[in-house]
């Protein structure tokens, strides 16, 4: 069967009420984002349905591949379009279908029939017992249960005609671009893609931070960010990543500070860094992997000395998760096996032996004073040097 249309559903969407058409739009532009260099296609709106019309050949795996990456679609229906809004012409629709998608195939089915088109004379429930008898008649190798089918052939009576049987599932959640913007900490590991993918599909633009530390990181470590950024934006669209040289800083505070106390200030500087880069950028929030008890650097106490230095909320959407369900989403999205890759990041080389799980703010606080003859200068210089990368997944392929 070679479709020339998509019946595109969504649900959260449809609770938003007045600001519905808001939110249809930006998934509308997301849709066409991304099946853009796939082909030339339609995009057409009727009430809580959208459709994507094919208008020229296009492969149907890579078309699925890139749906299932749009946040805001819940179902990607695959559909027949019959023109004539007529019973004798969707009867002969519903048996070809059938016939060609399930050959002689003994299964059970049921019709669902949805009478949008209130005009048309026939109610839903008369399509359904209607076209179940024309469809027992023609195809002896289907029999009907209501209660439990192999096949649901739906058909949405319209202005058109669709028929479909196949449901395939989406990424559900919200447009990208509909609840503003966050900046996230990203490192080389498993859980921060997974934080930024996680606020993506609630509708956030991301932008991202990497703290980079040469000589002691390599420029293949830098490149696997790099490259994480890129998957994630397959699913957020096009990410601004903030390369930050974060050297001079680390050093400073390995010279100054107690060594037990070297992942709790470094994570502190480096939120005030990405604060100041997320009002910049006109971010509205921070966004970090962090999950409750998995390092030292993210117990209770370490979260809440962490979090003292910022301003603006600190959104983390794996604090609840063990590393398992982490991982599990870090491969269902290809960035485990990027994340996993052996390349130190800056979190990593300066690592105390014994290092403190439950920090004390004012102990800290006093700890961060041996560095106030160096550190606004060291902090402004960082901020000054950052490079800007645009990570697109297209670029992955490069």
């Amino acid at each position: 069967m070679k479709y020339k249309a998509f019946l595109i559903k969504y649900a959260e969407i449809g609770t938003k009420g007045k600001n519905r058409y808001v939110f249809e739009d930006v998934l509308c532009r997301q849709i066409k984002e991304h099946v853009a260099a796939l082909g030339e296609f339609v995009i057409r709106r009727e009430y809580g349905r959208i459709f994507l019309e094919a208008e020229s050949d296009y492969d149907y795996e890579d078309v699925i591949a890139e749906l299932k990456k749009v946040f805001g679609i819940v179902g990607i229906c695959p559909v027949v379009v019959e023109e004539r809004a007529e019973y004798e012409a969707i009867k002969q629709k519903s048996v070809a279908f059938m016939k060609e998608c399930y050959g002689e195939k003994p299964l059970t089915f049921k019709v669902n029939a949805r009478r949008s088109d209130k005009s048309f004379p026939m109610k839903s429930m008369e399509i359904n017992s209607e076209i179940g008898h024309e469809l027992l008649e023609n195809l002896p190798n289907l029999t009907v249960d209501v209660h439990h089918p192999d096949v649901i052939l739906n058909i949405e009576v319209r202005k058109q005609v669709y028929l479909y049987s196949a449901t395939i599932k989406g990424a559900g959640g919200l447009p990208v671009g509909t609840n503003g913007k966050a900046m996230l900490l990203l490192s080389g590991g498993i859980d921060s893609p997974v934080a930024g993918y996680m606020i993506s599909k609630r509708g956030v633009e991301l932008e991202a931070v990497y703290f980079n530390a040469p000589p002691y990181t390599s420029e293949r470590a830098k490149q696997k960010v790099v490259d994480l950024a890129r998957i994630v934006s397959g699913f957020s669209g096009t990410i601004r990543l903030h390369i930050v040289n974060f050297t001079d800083i680390q050093l400073a505070i390995y010279e100054k500070c107690p060594h037990e106390e070297l992942t709790i200030i470094m994570r502190r500087y480096m939120m005030k860094i990405a604060e100041a880069l997320a009002e910049k950028n006109k971010c509205q929030a921070l966004i970090t992997g962090e999950s409750i008890g998995q390092v030292a650097s993210q117990t209770m106490h370490s979260l809440a000395c962490t979090n003292e230095v910022c301003r603006m909320p600190v959104f983390r959407p794996c604090i609840g998760m063990d590393k398992q369900e982490i991982v599990d989403i870090s491969e269902m999205i290809d960035t485990y096996e990027t994340s996993i890759l052996p390349y130190e990041d800056c979190c990593t080389i300066f690592v105390a032996k014994h290092p403190v799980t439950k920090p004390v703010l004012e102990i800290i606080k006093r700890s961060e004073e041996k560095l106030s003859d160096v550190i606004e200068e060291l902090m402004e210089k960082a901020l000054e040097s950052v490079e800007v990368v645009e990570a697109r997944a297209e670029d992955l392929m490069k």
